[in-house]
């Protein structure tokens, strides 16, 4: 069984910063890639933004300049630098990560619960 738990959402006002943390834990073989999606009320769940075992990033072109992604790979864990933060930014951001479990051939998709990004106006 795979885990991921996200931290670091809250409430911001405009122009502010917040840092987002997810852990994964569990039988974790191996993790392809990680990444952020949000979801405002409403609204489907969109790509924010992702990065790859081997460093490579992808950004949704509204996030580009504002928010970047790294990743600790000692620790399984991602995060998302948010700067410059906008009202219309408000949703729940959730951690994808594409996992191979040990003792499993294949990868999959997981997804954490989700974490409150509140930005005011």
């Amino acid at each position: 069984q795979v885990h991921l738990v996200e931290s670091g959402g809250g409430l911001v006002q405009a122009g502010g910063s917040l840092r987002l943390s997810c852990a994964a834990s569990g039988r974790i073989f191996s993790i392809n890639a990680m990444g952020w999606y949000r979801q405002a009320p409403g609204k489907q769940r969109d790509l924010v933004a992702t990065i790859t075992s081997g460093g490579s990033t992808n950004f949704a072109d509204s996030v580009k300049g504002r928010f970047t992604i790294s990743t600790d790979n000692a620790k399984n864990t991602v995060y998302l630098q948010m700067n410059t933060l906008k009202p219309e930014e408000t949703a729940v951001y959730y951690c994808n990560a594409d996992v191979r479990p040990g003792g499993s051939r294949w990868s999959s998709p997981y997804w954490g619960q989700g974490t409150q990004v509140t930005v005011s106006s």
